[in-house]
């Protein structure tokens, strides 16, 4: 299993600008490649000669077949790309959750650039971008007509300068625009907090290579400040876009007895067919002591509360549905943003690589999340601060082109909410040196709820 592992990508979500992300590798030397379609390859070779001769200005061979490749792999689905050397190497450098950028994690819609969302303690958090905000220019420069790499360079740059953004938002009447300057962003992607003697609080932002250790550590320090065993937890995936696969399998062991399903992914290749189970084989990296081995055993039997929102996608969702399946925690929140597909990172011999969507993952119980998300057992909607706000935009898998479609039972639209809820106070704001607001509704919820599961677990 873990050379199955080697070989599968993480389960990526549009494109980065300054947010984590870790790879993983396929090699498909080996492959015995698909037949060549001879006709179709005439008529590339004959519309690439009218374009040398007869386009209005001279073109580079390069360009052509870059932007042939760009085409190619945009057009079958948001997550599939090819990365030029530059954006390969970065795409590597954010596997140590350091580097330079404004810190969204961003798709491409209509032609603009839409953000999925803004990553917490980076520049655009903290300049008030939102989910399904959507970028028309950049400085000066329209976004129409730019590739999505285009626009991620023009994003990324040199820490300490600035850019302008255009966005338009639902509700507003104009355009915003924001001035963000560009930072080295460090992820720090676990938080922790006893918010009262017994009650734990842990926020996931995104799955990184060091995130399984950190989480260890977090939950060994919540005993300590609590001076004994936690007898509630509440784990916070909102806003969590995801990372990395095993990542997110070592998470979920952390809270699942050893050897449970935790997801299975299915593709077309043998390696895109995997079963991964809470074993070390599944969420080690080669030469990595076992992180979860001296956990606490209340962690795997503690009453738990996973948060969950329409920014959490992919890692943060194969972690809520295999804990949702087994059982082992109530989900509370609202619908997640439906990322059920994985993407590999396929090297190509020029230094450049392509992001190629591979295989749909499945939860334990063999559902399919893809474009129809992880539906919470409680819903409790985020707070909002008055009816003149306008709509509330939430951007999902579902909304963006040419998405993957679930392939259970035609399913591609959220399930209806078992119970809604709806706090109609102001938004939640965070103190300096808190993690979590005091006016947060939803945790506030997920904290009376936790408190009631420790009761009937001790009656």
């Amino acid at each position: 299993m873990s050379g199955r592992l080697k070989h599968f990508g993480l389960l990526a979500f549009g494109a980065l600008i300054g947010a984590a992300i870790t790879l993983n590798y396929s090699a498909t030397a080996s492959r015995e490649p698909e037949p060549l379609p001879i006709e179709d390859l005439r008529a590339f070779s004959e519309i690439f000669g009218k374009i040398k001769s007869d386009y209005v200005e001279p073109v580079e061979d390069k360009k052509l077949i870059t932007e042939a490749i760009n085409g190619m792999l945009s057009g079958l689905d948001p997550h599939s790309a090819y990365l030029d050397s530059e954006a390969f190497k970065e795409l590597q450098v954010g596997t140590q959750g350091e580097f330079g950028g404004l810190g969204i994690e961003v798709g491409m819609e209509d032609g603009f650039v839409k953000v999925v969302s803004p990553i917490e303690d980076t520049p655009a958090y903290r300049a008030g971008l939102k989910s399904g905000d959507l970028v028309i220019k950049l400085d000066d420069t329209p976004v129409k007509g730019m590739t999505l790499n285009d626009a991620v360079k023009r994003m990324r740059g040199k820490p300490n300068t600035d850019i302008v953004l255009t966005v338009l938002r639902k509700g507003e009447a104009k355009p915003l625009t924001f001035t963000l300057t560009r930072a080295v962003i460090k992820i720090k992607s676990v938080k922790h907090k006893l918010v009262e003697p017994n009650y734990g609080y842990v926020r996931i932002t995104q799955f990184q290579e060091h995130t399984g250790e950190n989480l260890t550590t977090a939950l060994k320090d919540l005993e300590t400040a609590n001076k004994g065993p936690i007898k509630g937890l509440v784990l916070d995936l909102r806003n969590d876009p995801g990372g990395l696969l095993n990542t997110a399998v070592g998470v979920s062991g952390a809270f699942l007895k050893p050897e449970q399903l935790v997801v299975y992914t299915e593709g077309r290749t043998d390696e895109a067919k995997m079963r991964l189970t809470a074993t070390r084989q599944n969420y080690l990296r080669t030469g990595e002591t076992d992180y979860l081995k001296g956990l606490p055993a209340w962690t795997r039997s503690v009453p738990m509360i996973v948060l969950i929102n329409g920014g959490s996608a992919s890692a943060s969702e194969i972690v809520a549905g295999a804990l949702q399946d087994h059982k082992r925690a109530l989900v509370v929140g609202t619908q997640s943003f439906g990322k059920g597909s994985v993407q590999t990172i396929l090297p190509l011999n020029n230094g450049t690589a392509i992001k190629l969507t591979t295989a749909r993952y499945f939860t334990p119980n063999g559902r399919s999340i893809q474009a129809k998300g992880i539906t919470p057992d409680i819903t409790v909607e985020e707070a909002t601060v008055s009816a003149n706000d306008g709509p509330k935009t939430e951007l999902r898998e579902a909304d963006l082109d040419r998405h993957l479609s679930n392939n259970q039972d035609g399913a591609a639209k959220p399930d209806k909410p078992k119970d809604a809820k709806k706090d109609k106070a102001g938004k939640p704001s965070i103190e300096p040196g808190e993690i979590v607001s005091k006016n947060d509704y939803q945790f506030n919820q997920a904290l009376i709820l936790l408190k009631g599961l420790h009761l009937l677990q001790n009656r």
